[in-house]
């Protein structure tokens, strides 16, 4: 209900200054990204999400929208569990957000990495605005991932670990890239991507 009722509405859900908006802002942190990091920092998932939003709001597109959802929906609430955490009782939690207390990161970049704490509700709004598309949402995240962790792993070098590619904690995985990377992907498929699906479809479904 809440889907067919987002539908029916459509672009009156995200106005049009919220869409400009968002995706100037977006320009800023890309254009600045591609500044300090380069280009293959925007391969994390989390970037991918947050400009694929400008799309799927443009094009009202809830296929767009859903894909992002479940790739990267959950994580997003642990990164910002993790922040809290971290703030409030000055302890390391998951590590999410480490680089986020380093003194030696210039204060903008740390600034504008708080684009994770709104992306959670991007994500939902997108999904209230133009619904919940089931039959995309988790093969379009599964196809994603295997698109963009084996180029994660060839682009990116040990130190920079873009989507843990090269091991979940400060230390590298002992497997090779060949057995690690499909283990990992294997992973996100089913810690991630179905528990969110599962929730989501119960949400808008």
């Amino acid at each position: 209900m809440i889907a067919a009722d987002a539908r029916a509405c459509g672009s009156a859900v995200i106005p049009l200054w919220f869409k400009i908006a968002y995706t100037i802002f977006t320009g800023a942190i890309v254009a600045i990204w591609l500044r300090h990091y380069g280009p293959r920092n925007l391969l994390w998932l989390s970037d991918v999400a947050l400009i694929g939003a400008v799309p799927a709001m443009w094009l009202e597109d809830a296929r767009i929208g859903s894909v992002l959802a479940v790739a990267v929906l959950l994580p997003e609430l642990l990164w910002n569990l993790d922040f809290v955490v971290r703030i409030v009782s000055r302890r390391r939690f998951t590590g999410l957000t480490d680089y986020m207390f380093e003194p030696e990161r210039p204060r903008i970049l740390r600034a504008l990495s708080l684009f994770h704490v709104p992306l959670p509700l991007v994500m939902l709004w997108l999904l209230n605005a133009y619904g919940y598309e089931e039959h995309v949402a988790l093969p379009g995240a599964i196809a994603l991932a295997a698109v963009v962790l084996p180029w994660s792993r060839v682009v990116s070098p040990v130190d920079k670990n873009i989507n843990w590619t090269h091991g979940l904690g400060s230390r590298p995985a002992a497997w090779p890239a060949v057995a690690y990377v499909p283990a990992l992907w294997l992973g996100f498929v089913l810690v991630i991507f179905v528990p969110t699906d599962l929730a989501l479809r119960s949400i808008f479904g």
